[in-house]
């Protein structure tokens, strides 16, 4: 069992898990590498904020890749024609950045009407 130490809010947090730590050590090395990626990419301070859209955009590339192994395994796709489609890779980042920004403001008004 290995532990994770999560150190994206404050405080801190851990996590145990039925893995290596190096596995969970490589998970959240590459999960730091996407916050690193939007905090250089654009206006997104705000950890929450970050942690919001890296979510997002792991989920957006965890069910491609399980798209394209569901039509490869139903031979829609053949292998040799699997290519990284950046430019609908980047729209999925402007849509998930426009959500963000509906949540805040829905969020502000909210906490402005208490």
């Amino acid at each position: 069992m290995g532990e994770l130490v999560i150190d994206a809010f404050n405080p801190p947090f851990v996590i145990k898990a039925n893995e290596s730590d190096e596995y969970l050590n490589k998970l959240l090395g590459y999960y730091k590498k996407i916050t690193q990626q939007i905090k250089n990419s654009n206006s997104l301070q705000n950890d929450l904020q970050v942690s919001a859209l890296a979510g997002v955009m792991l989920c957006d590339e965890l069910y491609k890749e399980k798209s394209k192994i569901s039509q490869i395994s139903k031979g829609k796709i053949p292998t040799s024609s699997i290519i990284v489609d950046k430019e609908k890779s980047e729209e999925a980042e402007k849509l998930a950045k426009k959500m963000i920004e509906k949540l805040d403001k829905a969020l502000d008004e909210n906490n402005g009407n208490s």
